[in-house]
């Protein structure tokens, strides 16, 4: 199977009643800012090319950035933050994600999430992530072959992701690694066609986080700057 294949896959999932119902009804009530838009309203695949050596691990799709423009991070304050700093360190085509035509593009970067349907007030169950973990298995088995770096954007994503990396044939060391921003572990490979992985730790790019300066553009930057480097990519700043 091929992440083309897989992103469609998940784009026709309708596992979790409470997420459906959402993101539909999102989708049909729309924010007036948006109302003469389609929104997607589905779950929403990951972003980025098929041979990235480093993967982005966020939360959820936001219901008025993801689930109305159909691309992670696309069309939300979280976006404009991520992708403005992707760009500042060469792996973004340029600073900003409106809609998925707009011509952006990744370089050796793909963006995920342990959650692929917008969850009410951004919160998915812990039903709801495990449901939804089959997909980010296969899309780590599918990525494995190149992916050498992952960066996870808060605690959420890093709880999610921690027991997908073990069965995806990496090896978690006990007692498991915590979160924090800045936060690197080197996980080894507990299967022979499987390579080291570098995994780091940054806050999320919440309005939560930015608006109160917890979390800075150059924090930002620098957690993307030194995970690329990990991956063997080249980053152009920091």
């Amino acid at each position: 199977m091929s992440l083309e294949v897989l992103d469609q896959r998940i784009s026709e999932c309708r596992a979790c009643p409470r997420l459906v119902g959402w993101r539909e009804q999102v989708a049909r009530e729309k924010r007036a800012a948006f109302r003469d838009e389609t929104y997607w309203g589905r779950p929403v695949p990951g972003f980025g090319p098929p041979d990235a050596r480093m993967l982005i691990v966020g939360l959820a799709p936001a219901a008025h950035g993801a689930n109305r423009t159909g691309r992670m991070f696309t069309g939300d304050r979280s976006g404009d933050v991520l992708y403005a700093a992707l760009h500042a360190v060469g792996l973004a085509s340029q600073p900003t994600a409106s809609h998925i035509g707009d011509g952006l593009k990744l370089h050796g970067v793909r963006i995920t999430a342990p959650v692929h349907c917008a969850p009410p007030a951004n919160k998915p169950t812990p039903a709801e992530r495990d449901a939804c973990r089959s997909w980010l298995e296969q899309e780590l088995g599918l990525l494995a072959p190149t992916v050498r770096g992952v960066v996870v954007l808060g605690g959420f994503g890093w709880q999610a992701l921690l027991p997908v990396l073990a069965g995806a044939g990496w090896t978690v060391p006990r007692p498991a690694p915590k979160f924090g921003h800045g936060a690197s572990v080197t996980l080894d490979p507990a299967r022979p066609d499987r390579e080291p992985l570098e995994l780091f730790g940054c806050y999320h790019v919440s309005q939560q986080n930015t608006f109160t300066g917890r979390l800075t553009p150059a924090m930002v930057e620098q957690v993307l700057a030194d995970t690329a480097r990990a991956a063997g990519l080249s980053p152009t700043r920091r």
